[in-house]
C-alpha cells in the first residue's frame, strides 16, 4: 500500500497514539494541534506534559512540524506516510458499501457507452470523498478485438464497429463509389470475426490475417477498404482521462492555489498525469504518493490514493484521486478499493 520516502524508524505506541490524534485532529479542523487540543482525548490519557514533550520529540524526528509561531503543529509528509502506513491497517479503516457504488456509477448502463461509465465512476468517487476523482480508460495496447460489426447504413455507405475486450467501441465509415452488395457485408462480418477476434487492436497480425490469396478480386478489394478500420485503430484511440467534481474540488480547495493550479494544468496535458498512473499499472493494491512523493514539484501540496481496476489476465486502468495532503486518508483508501473491485467484477462478466 505504501510508496515510501524511505526506512522510518518505529515509534513507541505513546508516540504513535500522540501522532495518530494530531493527524486525525488535523485533517478534520485544517489548524495545527497543540498539546491542549489533544490531551485528555480518546487514547490519550498522559499528563500534558507528557504530551508536549512527545510533541517536540516527534517534531526533532520529522513527523511533525512547527508553523511559523504558532503553538501547535501539522503533519509532515514522513507524518502521514508513518499515518497510512502504519497506524491505518490497524485502525481497520472505513467501509463504503459497494451497492451503494455500484448505485452511484449505474452499471448496468455500461454495455451502452464505456466512456460514459468511467465518467460515472470518476464522479461517484468524487462525491462519496469531495476530492478529484481521476479514471484513466483502458489502455489500448493491452486490449484485443472481441467483436466487429459490418453494417450497410446506405447502398455505398458501409460503417464498421469494433468492440474490444477493454470495452472501447471505434467506428469507421467508408463510402464506396458504387452500391455495395449487402452478401458482401454479411460475409465480410463472418470473414473478421472469424479472423481477426482475438488479435491485437492494432497489432500488425490483423492485416496478415486480412490476407487470403483464395479470395476473389471483388471480396479481397472490399477487404481492403475496411481493413484501416482494425488496423489503425491504436493510433486513433488515445489514452484518456475521466476526471469528477473539479469545479468542487477547486472551490473548496482554495487554501493550496498553487499546487491545486499544478494540478489542473497537469489534468490539461495529461502526458506526465498518465505516465504516473500508467507507472503502477502492475499493482493489485491500493498505493498512495503523499506530497512529495509525487513527481512534480508543484504537486507537492497534494496526495494521490489510487487502485487498479481489470480482469483476469491482467489491470486495464486506474481510479484515483487527488486532495490535499490533509484529505481523508481512510475514506480515500476505502473508496478507490471498492470502485475498482465493483468496476473489475463488471469487466470480468462482460469482457472476458
Amino acid at each position: 500500500m505504501s510508496t515510501s520516502v524511505g526506512p522510518v524508524r518505529p515509534l513507541s505506541p505513546r508516540q504513535e497514539a500522540i501522532l495518530g490524534a494530531v493527524v486525525d485532529r488535523f485533517i478534520a479542523s485544517g489548524a495545527p494541534v497543540g498539546s491542549s487540543h489533544i490531551a485528555g482525548t480518546s487514547g490519550i490519557d498522559f499528563a500534558s506534559s507528557t504530551v508536549r514533550s512527545e510533541l517536540a520529540r516527534l517534531e526533532e524526528l520529522g513527523f511533525l512540524s512547527h508553523p511559523h509561531t504558532s503553538a501547535g503543529r501539522v503533519p509532515t509528509d514522513m507524518g502521514y506516510r508513518y499515518y497510512v502506513d502504519e497506524l491505518v491497517p490497524r485502525s481497520g479503516g472505513v467501509t463504503v458499501p459497494g451497492d451503494a457504488l455500484a448505485t452511484v456509477i449505474d452499471l448496468g448502463e455500461m454495455r451502452k457507452e464505456v466512456d460514459g461509465a468511467l465518467q460515472r465512476i470518476a464522479d461517484a468517487v468524487s462525491q462519496l470523498t469531495s476530492l478529484l476523482g481521476v479514471v484513466t480508460a483502458p489502455a489500448t495496447r493491452i486490449a484485443t478485438i472481441r467483436h466487429v460489426e459490418v453494417v450497410l447504413l446506405q447502398p455505398q455507405l458501409v460503417t464498421v464497429v469494433v468492440i474490444s475486450s477493454s470495452g472501447s467501441v471505434t467506428k469507421r465509415m467508408i463510402a464506396f463509389d458504387r452500391p455495395v452488395d449487402p452478401g458482401l457485408i454479411d460475409w465480410a462480418k463472418s470473414m473478421l470475426n472469424e479472423r481477426v477476434v482475438g488479435l491485437g487492436v492494432g497489432a500488425r497480425t490483423v492485416e496478415a490475417r486480412l490476407s487470403e490469396p483464395s479470395l476473389s478480386a471483388k471480396e479481397a478489394e472490399f477487404l481492403g477498404a475496411l481493413a484501416p478500420a482494425l488496423t489503425e485503430i491504436a493510433e486513433e484511440t488515445q489514452d484518456h482521462l475521466f476526471v469528477g467534481g473539479r469545479a468542487r474540488f477547486v472551490s473548496e480547495s482554495r487554501q493550496d492555489i498553487v499546487a491545486i493550479d499544478a494540478l489542473m494544468a497537469q489534468l490539461e496535458e495529461r502526458y506526465s498525469l498518465l505516465a504516473l498512473l500508467r507507472r503502477a499499472m502492475s499493482r493489485n493494491e491500493v498505493y498512495l504518493h503523499i506530497g512529495s512523493e509525487l513527481p512534480e514539484p508543484g504537486l507537492h501540496g497534494l496526495s494521490m490514493v489510487a487502485a487498479n481496476y481489470g480482469v483476469a489476465r491482467g489491470n486495464l486502468g486506474t481510479i484515483s484521486l487527488f486532495g490535499p495532503t490533509r484529505m481523508d486518508y481512510r475514506l480515500a483508501m476505502s473508496t478507490v478499493r471498492e470502485a475498482a473491485m465493483v468496476f473489475s467484477r463488471y469487466l470480468e462478466g462482460v469482457y472476458e
